[in-house]
C-alpha cells in the first residue's frame, strides 16, 4: 500500500492571449492541460504580448478584474518555477520601450517586467509554440531571448523536455 505519488513541483504559467496567439489556441490548450494535470500547486494568469503591470485570471474581464504584477512578484515566492507560453511576436517597442502596450500606456517597458520577474523566480523557461525555424525571423522574438537568458525553448518533446531540465537544476 503505496501511496501514488505527486509532483510537488510549484509552477507560475503565464500565459499570452489574443493576437497571434490565437493561432495556438489548440497547442496551448494541450500543454496547459498537461501541466494542470501533472502539477499539484499550478497557478496561471494571462497577459497580452509581454507582461507589464498586470496579469489576470479571466481573460473576459481583463480591464476590470486584474492583478497588479506586482502583487504576482510578491504572491509567489522564488520556490515556485515559471513558465511562460507565447510566440513572443509583436513588435519590438511593445518590449522595449515605456508605452509599447497596444492596450495602455504602460509605465515601464515590457524587458523591465521580464527581468523582474526572472530574478523573482531563477527557475524559468519561455515555450514559445511558432516553430523553432521561423524565430530567426522574428526581431520581437530575438529580443525576448536575449533579455531572458535564451531560456526559450519549442512546445515540442524535445523543447519542452530541454526546457523541464533546465528548471530543474
Amino acid at each position: 500500500m503505496v501511496p501514488e505519488r505527486h509532483n510537488t513541483i510549484k509552477v507560475v504559467m503565464l500565459l499570452d492571449v489574443g493576437g497571434t496567439m490565437d493561432d495556438h489556441i489548440k497547442r496551448t490548450e494541450e500543454l496547459f492541460s498537461a501541466a494542470k494535470s501533472e502539477f499539484k500547486h499550478l497557478e496561471f494568469y494571462y497577459f497580452h504580448n509581454c507582461v507589464y503591470d498586470f496579469v489576470w485570471k479571466n481573460n473576459r474581464r481583463r480591464h476590470s478584474e486584474r492583478m497588479a504584477t506586482w502583487d504576482l512578484l510578491r504572491k509567489y515566492n522564488s520556490d515556485y518555477r515559471l513558465i511562460f507560453v507565447g510566440d513572443a511576436t509583436m513588435s519590438p517597442y511593445e518590449i522595449l520601450q515605456p508605452g509599447g502596450s497596444v492596450e495602455y500606456n504602460n509605465e515601464e517597458a515590457g524587458a523591465v517586467w521580464l527581468q523582474r520577474l526572472a530574478e523573482r523566480f531563477p527557475k524559468f523557461a519561455w515555450l514559445n509554440p511558432e516553430p523553432e525555424g521561423v524565430w530567426e525571423y522574428r526581431q520581437s522574438i530575438s529580443v525576448i531571448r536575449q533579455v531572458l537568458a535564451n531560456r526559450m525553448y519549442p512546445v515540442t518533446l524535445a523543447g519542452l523536455e530541454k526546457a523541464m531540465r533546465e528548471m530543474s537544476k
